[in-house]
Formats: structure tokens, sequence, C-alpha cells
């Protein structure tokens, strides 16, 4: 009998080491940080960006171009305010032209880093979190772009079409970029995918499993880099790059496309041609229950962490 209770108390702890092994590869816990950071973004100003994304141009879907190219021209407006090389990338779906705007910031200067986000929101809905609030996460990088230019190029591009019927065609924005720049020497991709509601209840945050609990906070309090399980490398360097920059909490986690929401933005745009992508996101519909719906509107977002999420990616854009 002994030896039978002796035999499971291994098994029990040769689990329990399995589970916190998969729990260090897949949240890649770490003690290192980057440097506070000197920078700041107005909170007044995302809103302002998200107000008119959200509602000016509403709606801003596939079936309204019109409205498309509005959004478009307000982002090439900023881009070039800022400083930046700006360009337009045609993309023509059943007789319909979008673009998607990038903007450059010391062009040729060694091995790229992109940053996109998409500006198109799904059907009717408002889509102030998605994702107004990642363009305007990306126009506000580019004034701190231009106040310190960074190390090397920095490509910033909004994306067009990421929502249906476009997702996962070759007619989505990030999939037409992501093919043309195929060949360039580029460090990685970091999408802004819904960077500006957040919780502080008990129980706000949500996961695809259960067993992810154990390793992240049950408050919706954090920023998450979400990227593929072969991808370890880029996301921990893009985390540690966020973390310390702002009192913004910054988790990680890296798993197989197979796990809800792992894939679903345009960062899994890149992955089929080898280039390094993380999403940067406040979880999505993990945590906001507005998610593609028509209460996603201006007045829930909170614009005072979204701003630190800005100030995290610029201050990571200087260490990657």
């Amino acid at each position: 009998m002994k030896r039978i209770i002796r035999l499971m108390l291994r098994m029990c702890g040769l689990i329990v080491l399995g589970v916190a092994l998969l729990g260090v590869v897949i949240s890649q816990p770490t003690f290192r940080t980057n440097n506070l950071s000197g920078e700041s973004v107005s909170a007044e100003k995302l809103k302002e960006h998200v107000v008119m994304l959200s509602q000016t141009f509403h709606p801003r879907d596939g079936s309204h171009p019109e409205n498309m190219g509005r959004c478009a021209d307000y982002i090439v407006a900023h881009f070039a305010r800022a400083g930046a090389v700006v360009e337009s990338q045609a993309i023509h779906f059943q007789g319909r032209q979008y673009r998607n705007v990038i903007g450059r910031f010391r062009v040729g200067q060694g091995p790229k880093v992109i940053v996109g986000a998409h500006y198109d929101s799904c059907g009717d809905t408002p889509g102030a979190d998605d994702n107004a609030s990642g363009v305007a996460a990306l126009i506000e990088l580019a004034y701190l772009l231009q106040k310190t230019p960074p190390g090397q190029e920095v490509e910033l591009v909004a994306y067009a079409n990421e929502e249906p019927p476009f997702y996962k065609t070759d007619q989505m924005g990030s999939a037409v970029h992501a093919k043309s720049i195929k060949g360039q020497k580029i460090k990685g991709v970091i999408v802004l995918e819904m960077v500006g509601y957040f919780r502080d209840e008990r129980g706000s945050q949500q996961y695809p499993s259960g067993v992810l609990k154990a390793w992240y906070p049950n408050r919706g309090n954090f920023i998450g880099v979400v990227g593929a399980a072969d991808q370890g490398e880029w996301i921990n360097a893009v985390k540690v790059g966020m973390k310390g920059a702002t009192d913004l909490p910054v988790y990680s986690i890296r798993a197989p496309a197979m796990l809800p929401g792992i894939d679903l933005s345009d960062h899994a745009s890149y992955w089929p041609h080898k280039i390094p992508a993380v999403m940067i996101t406040d979880t999505a519909f993990y945590r906001n229950e507005a998610y593609h719906a028509l209460e996603d509107t201006a007045d829930r977002l909170d614009y005072s962490r979204m701003s630190k999420v800005v100030v995290a990616v610029s201050a990571a854009l200087r260490t990657l």
C-alpha cells in the first residue's frame, strides 16, 4: 500500500512539474525590464482620434469605401504632420479600392521594425476598441518617433480590410503588406489590436483555457503580448522592452495558433513569410464584452492606460 501511495505521489509531482514547466514556456516569466520612460502621450488626443474614427467616420467597413477613404486621409495627414515618409498601398476588391497607409521613419537605417493596426471596423459597429484604439495609438506613436527618432527604420502601417469579408483572404490589408515586403530585412512586426479597454474588478479577465488562470491575472488591468509558439524570442524581446517603461503590467503568451485568440489579427499575416510578428492587445473578447457589438463606443475606453501602452511600445522600439 505504501508503495502505491509513493507511486501516486511521484506521479502527482511529475504532473505538477510538467504543468509548471508548461507555464514557464507559455508565459515566459522574466525579471528583466526596461527603464522608466520619460515620454508621455495625451489621453485627450487619443480620445479625439477614437471619436473621429468611431463616430465621425462611422460606419467604416468594406461596404462603405468612402468612409474608409476618409479614415485613410485622416491617418495620412497625421503621419505627414509627424514627419513620416508617407505612401499608400492600393487594394482592389470587386470594383472597389481600399488602401493601406504607410509611414516610414529613418528610412534605410538597418533592418526595420513594423508596427501596424487595422482601421476598419466590423459591419455597422462603432469599433472604438476594435480597432480605433489601435489606430489612435499608432498615430500618437508617430508623434513620439518624431520627437525622438529611433535608431533604426520603423514602418508604421494602418491596414484596411482586417474584418469580414476580408479576414484571412488575400485582400486583407496586412496580407497585401506582408507579401509586398518579402525579401526585405525585417526584425519583426508589432500589431496593435484593441488596446484601450481595462477592468479592475476581480474575475473581469477570461482566457481560452481554464489552465491559463494559473499563470495570468484574473483582473483585466494589463496589456498582453501575443504570439505563436515558435516565436518566443521576438515575443520576449517586445515584452521586456515594454515592461517597466510605465507602471502598466505587461504579460505575454506564446502558444499554438490553434489556441483560440492567438492568431486573430493582422500579425498572423506575416507568419507564412517567416517574419516574427506579435499582437499587442487588451485581449479583446476575453475582457471586452462589447467586442463586435454596437456597444463598442468611445466612452468605454480608458485613455490614461491606453496612453501607457503607446509609451511602452515606443520604449520597446528603442531596445529592439
